[in-house]
């Protein structure tokens, strides 16, 4: 039996299209990321959503709403970041952000993980609705 059939012609949903964000806008978010590592906890609670959900290596696991700023806290402000193997993805108003990331600053040992952000354009200003690390060694 033979499911096929070459004239029935499978629908495009919304996620399945690509899209394509203008170069200003790609850096506009890329500054925004390497900037929720290195401008502090102030800045990354200014660019990020009410309740949005950040993972990061166990402890603390998953934070969601104020939990996120008790653990930034101490935990921002890196002295420089390198970002690599940038991927952008976007559809409608939605970005997600992919990379390696290898951050330093004194007294703490170098911190490389692979990342992804989340981010909505929402009244013309982007928001960061998730973010997630994932160590690497």
């Amino acid at each position: 039996m033979n499911l096929s059939n070459p004239s029935v012609k499978t629908p495009v949903h919304a996620a399945h299209k690509s899209g394509t964000l203008p170069p200003n806008e790609q850096q506009i978010l890329w500054d925004m990321e390497e900037q929720f590592w290195t401008s502090g906890a102030d800045n990354a609670r200014a660019t990020t959503a009410t309740n949005a959900v950040m993972i990061f290596p166990y402890p603390p696991g998953i934070l969601q709403g104020d939990l996120i700023w008790n653990h930034l806290r101490d935990r921002t402000g890196w002295r420089s970041v390198s970002i690599s193997e940038r991927r952008l993805t976007f559809r409608g108003t939605i970005a997600i952000l992919t990379y390696r990331v290898s951050a330093e600053k004194p007294d703490v040992p170098i911190s490389k993980a692979l990342c992804a952000s989340t981010y909505l354009l929402d009244d013309d200003r982007w928001q960061r609705l998730s973010h997630q690390q994932t160590p690497v060694t």
